[in-house]
């Protein structure tokens, strides 16, 4: 069991590569937060950990607010004494859109979710790894971030700025003991990624498909494993050879 006795929050787990990575945690012993919308899959995604015999706690949660994503994390140390893993995973995509149709609002609200998001919940959790010594947080980020595409012009800066950030925070964070890292999926099949853009993704991919949740939560595992203790400050390209 690679994360025995583990306790791991991860947003955006009521679908997609959250909840890949929440059911694959729980198999792997840890107690398993899921922190997504009200109006998101979660409770049934606790429900069906808990049902396998796992242990895991569904808790409402918009990313974007500093409030919540404190109480979030308030919560979690109350009822589990302590937190080993935040993974900053809740994100939202972009349909290809020329830069002069681009809405100041969409701007914002995609650096809200995907930046922000990643920000509100890594400062929530330091104090609590530096004060226990050690810690993992990772966070999604994007093959768009080294190899952006066009017309995804704000969604690859989100994601770029989510590599700079973690990269900054492996640094300033080492000394305590905490690793960050960061994991960077080719286009994965889950509801974000546009039906009319499979076709174009798969085509770049030399392996020749879409990624798939699994395949994010494995190297999650890895990276939030002891397997993994010597590594910090990574960005994992998790893309079937596209960005070579």
């Amino acid at each position: 069991m690679r994360l025995q006795d583990k306790v791991a929050i991860i947003t955006g787990s009521g679908s997609g590569i959250g909840r890949a990575a929440a059911e694959r945690f729980s198999e792997e012993g840890a107690a398993v937060i899921i922190a997504d919308l009200p109006n998101s899959n979660g409770g049934q995604v606790a429900d069906g950990i808990q049902s396998n015999g796992g242990t895991a706690r569904f808790i409402p949660v918009d990313v974007t607010k500093a409030d919540q994503i404190n109480e979030l994390v308030e919560i979690t140390i109350k009822e589990f004494g302590k937190i080993d893993i935040m993974y900053n995973n809740a994100g939202i995509a972009m349909p290809i859109t020329p830069i002069e149709e681009v809405s100041e609002g969409f701007f914002e609200k995609m650096m809200d979710i995907n930046m922000k998001g990643v920000f509100l919940g890594t400062q929530a959790v330091v104090p609590y790894m530096k004060e226990a010594g050690k810690g993992v947080i990772l966070s999604t980020g994007s093959t768009s971030a080294p190899r952006p595409r066009p017309g995804l012009n704000i969604y690859c800066a989100s994601k770029g700025a989510v590599v700079a950030f973690m990269k900054s925070m492996a640094l300033e964070l080492a000394p305590y003991g905490i690793r960050v890292n960061c994991i960077n999926p080719v286009a994965t099949n889950t509801p974000m990624v546009d039906e009319e853009q499979r076709s174009k993704f798969i085509h770049s991919i030399p392996l020749g498909r879409l990624a798939q949740p699994i395949d994010m939560a494995n190297t999650a595992l890895f990276l939030a494993s002891d397997e993994a203790s010597m590594i910090t400050g990574v960005d994992l390209e998790v893309d079937g050879g596209r960005c070579i």
